[in-house]
């Protein structure tokens, strides 16, 4: 026998003696009964001569199997099989070999159970007129599909498909291509001399009789070769948009709807190739595991991510929306792990989103890479439990990062025409990040792998020390680690760094994009008496470190109206500063200076930087009353009178910048406990208890108001908060809302009933909201990375084998700041199997010790400079 899996190298990946061409592939769901069986048909290309096929399967119950030899011309059942369950793998053993360089089509029933889980071909739940209806729907990325239908479930293995879909009639059937012919089952036209697919509607009569129920056939189009993980389909009793039907789901679908059809002809002239299948559909589920996903013809996501009411959505919401769906749109063409997210908001400049991308992406990649735990942008997947893992902010957001910055490095019309030259050559087919980079060394005539390859296959970003000198700086690279100055094994890369120097003559900037540092350090000459910066517009994935003195005159200079530095530059320099003083490079008083030199700032990204810093500050002295207390005093300081100039009244002229800012400030002041906004928040939400009105309660203030209503409230507003999120009329946003404030609760007694709640009632998706609001909160941030444990089997076993899982494990224990927690948690996961999240643990590990630390060392710092502040006299 050749070709037995004991030769096979890799474990986790499957033999290449036979790949797949084609998949017929016939699913039957029954929704009445929760279960799923089908028939699949695979072409073969036989590349070795073998009598063993091996496949992906998992959870599925494999029924008669047989391959039939286009050159021997024989069909043949198999004659034993095995499955190895740790490999998920389907092993069939034949009697006659297959021939090297002939094709065959191996034939394969199996059945399943349509449960929970989020992944596969799996069950979600809503609730109509009182009553708990299902739908069935699929999400296979990374390597799920094995769980619906047995198959090469492999990236690499392309195929194409054509889906038959059987079900009962009174349900609607979608999948990846337009359906070309749907009848009622009757069993006198069926006419077929296949027995497996006659034993496959022989069942339907059989249940047609038992039920008095019809059944129907859908046929859809064959689809273009593509991966396994994109393949989709799902049966339920689903409402759509379409010009002859409306319905209260519909509504609520049309913004998702107008941003699809805004940036699909956007893709098409950056890519500069048709949209390439006849339709694109968007489902939208109420049990979903990620945020997202682009099944190519039939994307899939959230109520969350696809779904607002246009009257009553807050900013926040439209943004998640047109993100969500830009984003999968582009997928449609750049299936690439490093699909560029930045491409996604063409369609509203006014969102000022190349800046916003800062704090977004640029920021929460950078703050993971800083961890000794990091990994590259191309990681080694050695088996499935590490797939799930490597979706994080270091796969999406530091790829995207690094694509901007070689972007602002060679011009975005060549770099976009690159990427244009790629995807043309690659259509349809698999690519490597190299491919990429010659497309666009091929549009810009740039050595693009000398440059990129660093960024892509190594681990952390640098650190740049700018060192003054007369009529000079020297700049030095290091690598850049969160805990303080690399070890020499750990500071061993040297990156080629596009510098982005920016001088000024007078009111005049000059931004120099091609000075480069592709060695350890390097002297460059400028006029240090004038204003200069690098990383000009914050392009760059790095960090710069000037000194105390210098931060200050490049705040001072920033914050002038007229200021040679940009927005951009603004918001770069408030997390650089902040994020080098958690290491260590620089002192937290050094940060707050520059906080405090920017607070008669404008513009709503720079005021969202400084929020979001200070919130770190406060959750990392969570404590420490004293420093909490001098944290908020500054807080509503700096917040307060921005409420009290942008008032609470929203208006649809004014800029998203102005109604961003107004939320922004009246969250932060809200939080630090500003009396005034706590009373007004209180009496707003007060009348909507009272009258079920509520519409004094602007949509963008609909969080705030409930968080603060019920942290300063007692049972009554926890039940009323409580009985929004079950209403399942209630938008997305306001629902996630409605989790983050239940767990705002001081109320000891509500605080335990929302531990049994997380238990028994909540969707195993929306976990992950209630222990987000429950470390936020100073009173559970303890008692609920307790709960994970003491319920760690029970919360495992919903999350097994889903994207979340790590970043439940993330949520509960990384926020933890006390010298001993490390230890603690350690001591917790070291009987556990971490396999399926190890990755997270460990950057999880390394947030712990790192926070440890800044307190440490600057507890002294920080409480210093809030007392001398304090001090000071306020205007």
């Amino acid at each position: 026998m050749t070709g037995s899996p004991e030769t096979i190298t890799d474990k986790f990946r499957l033999p290449l003696d036979v790949s797949p061409t084609h998949y017929d592939l016939t699913v039957k769901t029954d929704l009445d009964n929760h279960t799923f069986r089908g028939l699949v048909k695979i072409d073969l290309d036989v590349k070795k001569e073998t009598s063993s096929i091996v496949f992906n399967t998992a959870a599925l119950e494999l029924g008669d199997a047989s391959i039939y030899s286009d050159t021997l011309k024989i069909n043949q059942a198999d004659g034993s099989r095995s499955i190895d369950a740790e490999a998920e793998w389907g092993i069939l053993h034949f009697p006659t070999a297959l021939p090297a360089g002939s094709k065959a089509k191996l034939s394969i029933e199996f059945s399943g159970e349509l449960t929970g889980a989020m992944m596969g071909y799996y069950k979600s739940s809503f609730e109509h007129e009182g009553k708990k209806k299902y739908y069935a729907l699929t999400q296979f990325e990374p390597t799920a599909a094995r769980r619906a239908f047995p198959c090469w479930d492999e990236p690499l293995l392309k195929a194409t498909f054509a889906v038959t879909m059987i079900s009962r009639s009174d349900t609607v059937n979608i999948s990846n291509m337009p359906e070309i012919s749907e009848q009622l089952y009757q069993p006198e036209a069926i006419k077929t001399k296949d027995a497996s697919l006659a034993k496959l509607f022989s069942s339907l009569a059989i249940d047609g009789q038992a039920t008095d129920a019809q059944w129907k056939i859908t046929r859809y189009m064959e689809t273009p070769p593509m991966s396994t993980y994109l393949v989709a389909y799902a049966n339920g009793r689903f409402a759509h948009l379409e010009s002859s039907y409306k319905s209260p789901l519909s509504g609520k679908a049309q913004y998702a709807l107008d941003v699809k059809a805004k940036v699909l002809p956007l893709y098409e002239e950056i890519f500069d190739i048709e949209y390439p299948l006849p339709k694109l559909d968007t489902l939208v589920a109420h049990d979903f595991d990620a945020g997202a996903m682009e099944n190519w013809g039939l994307i899939t996501g959230r109520t969350s991510a696809f779904l607002l009411d246009p009257a009553r959505a807050d900013m926040a919401a439209k943004k998640r929306v047109t993100v969500f769906q830009g984003h999968e749109v582009a997928h449609m063409w750049f299936g690439d792990i490093t699909t560029m997210e930045w491409w996604d908001y063409l369609i509203y400049p006014e969102w000022k989103v190349d800046s916003e991308f800062i704090s977004d992406h640029l920021n929460d990649a950078l703050d993971l890479d800083a961890k000794e735990s990091s990994h590259p942008v191309e990681v080694h997947c050695p088996d499935a439990n590490q797939i799930n893992q490597i979706f994080d902010s270091l796969s999406y957001a530091k790829a995207a990062s690094v694509l901007r910055m070689l972007s602002n490095y060679v011009g975005q019309e060549k770099f976009l025409r690159g990427v244009s030259l790629y995807l043309k050559k690659h259509l349809y087919g698999n690519s490597t990040t190299k491919d990429l980079w010659a497309g666009i060394e091929e549009s810009t005539k740039i050595d693009v792998p000398k440059i990129m390859e660093n960024w892509i296959t190594k681990i952390g970003f640098p650190l740049l020390t700018v060192t003054e000198s007369e009529g000079a700086i020297n700049v030095r690279q290091d690598r850049f680690l969160e805990t303080g100055p690399a070890a020499d094994k750990d500071n061993e890369t040297i990156w080629t760094i596009p510098l982005s120097l920016l001088t000024a003559d007078g009111d005049k900037a000059t931004i120099d994009r091609e000075v480069i540092l592709d060695s350890r350090e390097k002297t460059f000459k400028l006029d240090t008496s004038s204003p200069f910066k690098l990383n000009a517009g914050t392009y760059g994935v790095y960090r710069v470190l000037y000194s105390d003195e210098r931060f200050a005159k490049i705040a001072a200079e920033a914050a002038k109206g007229d200021s040679v530095f940009s927005l951009n530059d603004r918001i770069g320099l408030v997390y650089d500063v902040m994020t080098l003083s958690k290491a260590g490079f620089t002192k937290v008083s050094t940060a707050l200076t520059v906080v405090d030199i920017f607070r008669e700032e404008k513009e709503y990204l720079v005021w969202s930087s400084i929020a979001r810093n200070l919130a770190t500050l406060v959750s990392t002295w969570w404590e420490n009353q004293d420093v909490v207390d001098n944290l908020n005093n500054l807080r509503q300081a700096l917040f307060a009178p921005v409420v009290q100039r942008l008032g609470y009244g929203y208006s649809p002229s004014e800029s998203s910048d102005i109604t961003q800012l107004r939320t922004q400030a009246i969250g932060q002041a809200a939080a630090a406990g500003d009396v005034a906004v706590v009373d007004e928040l209180k009496s707003r939400f007060a009348y909507y208890m009272a009258t079920g009105d509520n519409s004094n309660i602007p949509a963008d203030l609909l969080r705030v108001t409930m968080i603060t209503a019920v942290k300063y409230g007692g049972r009554a507003e926890y039940e009323f908060v409580k009985k929004l999120y079950e209403t399942p009329t209630t938008p997305p946003s306001a629902g996630i809302s409605a989790m983050i404030a239940m767990a705002a609760s001081r109320d000891p007694a509500c605080i335990e009933d929302t531990f049994s709640y997380m238990l028994s009632s909540v969707r195993n998706q929306d976990l992950i909201y209630f222990f987000g609001g429950l470390q936020s909160n100073p009173l559970t941030r303890r008692s609920s990375a307790q709960f994970f444990m003491n319920n760690y089997d029970d919360i495992y076993k919903r999350y097994e084998g889903n994207f979340s899982l790590k970043d439940v494990i993330a949520t509960c224990f990384e926020h933890l700041t006390a010298e001993g927690d490390y230890d603690k948690t350690v001591e917790f996961f070291k009987d556990k199997d971490t396999s399926k999240y190890n990755l997270a643990l460990s950057q999880t590990l390394d947030s712990i010790r790192s926070s440890s630390g800044w307190l440490k060392r600057s507890t002294a710092d920080i409480t210093y400079w809030l007392e001398e502040w304090s001090k000071r006299p306020k205007l």
